[in-house]
């Protein structure tokens, strides 16, 4: 991957993590007062969408921070590392976080006739969108392994010719 891919890349981490950090401490406040101001129909979904909606942005928040450390690692050259299953395994995990708090969401806005099922069925689909995001990750780990496991055999076998040669 070349030095201006990884620094592209870089900004538009840091960009989304600062839209993050924005709507944590801006977004999620208005959305608290506008809930307030909703009327006594939401004061039983108020706490819970809040909740889940604090949660998803720290589940985006860990998926950017652990890909910037990838980055990292492959700027060093050191991707092809067991170091790396670290990162990838918390990313799978924060994915799969962030599909159960979609889930949740939907299930918090379902009773009631406030809210369309059409959208109730919209934020499902949705949590079946970020679950399949957290099995490809899955998978991504998978050829991951394949690629030290074969870049550790590249270097038995180098180390065995220099002894040769």
């Amino acid at each position: 991957m070349g030095k201006l891919t990884i620094l592209a890349l870089r900004i538009v981490l840091a960009v989304v993590l600062a839209g993050t950090l924005f709507a944590q401490a801006v977004m999620v406040p208005l959305l608290a007062v506008d809930l307030a101001e909703a009327g006594p129909d939401a004061d039983a979904v108020r706490v819970p969408v809040i909740v889940l909606v604090v949660l998803g942005i720290i589940a985006v928040q860990v998926v950017l921070v652990c890909v910037w450390c990838l980055l990292t690692m492959v700027r060093r050259g050191t991707v092809f590392s067991p170091a790396a299953f670290r990162y990838v395994d918390v990313v799978t995990g924060a994915v799969a976080a962030g599909s159960l708090v979609v889930f949740g969401l939907g299930a918090v806005l379902a009773p009631g006739e406030d809210i369309a099922p059409g959208v109730v069925l919209l934020i499902g689909g949705l949590g079946v969108a970020v679950a399949g995001v957290a099995l490809i990750v899955l998978v991504l780990r998978a050829l991951l392994a394949q690629a030290v496991a074969r870049d550790a055999e590249a270097t038995h076998l180098r180390t065995e010719l220099d002894e040769v040669i």
